[in-house]
């Protein structure tokens, strides 16, 4: 006998995902929310543990706590690997099949080579803790070797950093991974001089930061530059190897390239029966619901969906905001109201170059320098989960401005990346 309250299952804890299941909470139905990882992750300050600004803990929560009070909601450690949207059940890596009445897939999206594939060992991504770690170790790592170096050529490979992609995160690494060379990291060495590294931030575009405006986008090549940020866009790089990269033609010895310049959408979408994209995004109705079954949504990066004549982008207020439709389309649909469409309001873009830097587009209104920083820093401080993670990420920025110095530059698994 069916049981007569309908369950919800929910793929992602991300942004959209969490979002519509905090919204369900007063809503009288089962919801079942799978995730690949035990926590929910603040994205946008993801390149702070990276480069050692942060520790894990401070921009993340684990999905039970956040959901501890929401009493119709289950939270289930797992991997979706199959989706019978007519026969309305998931399946998960161990086999369990769940059943659902609606289904909302939230599970974001991945890494994007450009069907070079074979460049992903040697230029990481930066997307899960997993990644963020494993750059961290990569960047201090490669001052380490550079300190043991005999060799100058292969001392100076190893202080030749690379970041490929001009968008926010690329950004955000080139102008951190400076600040690193030039202050944090200064006389700690007795080899080397870290101040002598060099960071290349490589665009294929005409310039950095296209989401805002050419004026922000010349100001902030020169807030990088004045970090000491080599900006060369123009130019795609035609091939990664282990120990270098390639403009053109030119090939440059460099140990460490991160990959910041292009995004895929979560594999979960070719599971549907739906078009999709070329990033894989999958073409939903608008209101983020599936042509075919009308019971099943998705929302976040894995949308594909237009407002106002243009693709919604693959921001966390944007997921937020899908999240909260989704949920309001879920209720509508149990007391058979007519579906709405969803209308997304863009709050405007920022990003942050590196200490006193930013720039800032609020739908129209755009700023600079110390005040975009300092509203930076307000802004992703006040969306942060958790008062303690608040707290946390304040004080530790307070220190970082005061002192240069990064908490978290513990080396976890070096044995990983050793050369040879």
């Amino acid at each position: 006998m069916k049981n007569s309250v309908p369950k919800v299952i929910v793929v992602g804890g991300g942004f959209a995902g969490l979002w519509a299941t905090r919204a369900l909470a007063k809503c009288e139905c089962e919801i079942t929310l799978i995730d690949k990882q035990n926590h929910h992750l603040f994205q946008p300050l993801l390149y702070q543990v990276a480069t050692a600004g942060l520790s894990a803990g401070d921009i993340a929560a684990p999905l039970r706590h956040i959901l501890r009070e929401q009493k119709n909601v289950s939270v289930r450690l797992g991997k979706v690997v199959g989706i019978a949207p007519m026969e309305k059940h998931v399946t998960l890596d161990d086999k369990t099949e769940l059943d659902f009445d609606y289904l909302l897939i939230a599970s974001g999206a991945t890494h994007a080579y450009f069907g070079k594939s074979e460049w992903a060992p040697h230029a990481p991504g930066l997307k899960t803790l997993d990644d963020a770690l494993n750059i961290r170790r990569k960047l201090l790592l490669a001052f380490e070797y550079a300190e043991a170096s005999t060799s100058q050529v292969e001392q100076d490979a190893w202080l030749h950093f690379a970041v490929i992609g001009g968008g926010p995160t690329g950004v955000e690494l080139a102008g951190t991974l400076a600040e690193i060379a030039r202050h944090t990291l200064k006389n700690e060495f007795r080899t080397i001089d870290p101040t002598v590294a060099k960071v290349r931030l490589i665009e294929a575009g005409p310039r950095i930061l296209s989401a805002f405006s050419a004026d922000l986008s010349n100001k902030a090549t020169k807030q990088l530059e004045s970090l000491g940020v080599e900006v060369c866009c123009g130019t795609a790089v035609s091939d990664i190897t282990e120990n270098s990269y390639s403009l053109g033609d030119k090939t440059v010895p460099a140990k460490t390239v991160l990959w910041a310049a292009g995004v895929a959408a979560s594999p979960l979408g070719k599971l549907l029966d739906t078009p999709t994209d070329k990033a894989g995004r999958v073409q939903v109705e608008n209101n983020l619901s599936l042509a075919k079954y009308p019971f099943v949504f998705v929302a976040g990066d894995l949308a594909g969906i237009q407002f106002d004549g243009k693709p919604v982008p693959g921001i966390a207020p944007a997921a937020k905001q899908m999240g909260k439709h989704v949920a309001a389309e879920i209720q509508a649909l149990m007391v058979g109201k007519k579906p709405s469409a969803f209308r997304y309001r863009d709050f405007g873009n920022l990003a942050t170059i590196g200490r006193l830097s930013a720039i800032v587009d609020l739908r129209g209104f755009k700023f600079s320098g110390v005040s975009a920083w300092l509203f930076w820093l307000a802004a992703h401080i006040f969306f942060l989960i958790g008062f303690r993670n608040q707290i946390s990420v304040f004080i530790n920025w307070t220190w970082a401005y005061c002192s240069y110095k990064r908490h978290a530059r513990v080396i976890y698994g070096a044995s990983k990346d050793k050369p040879g």
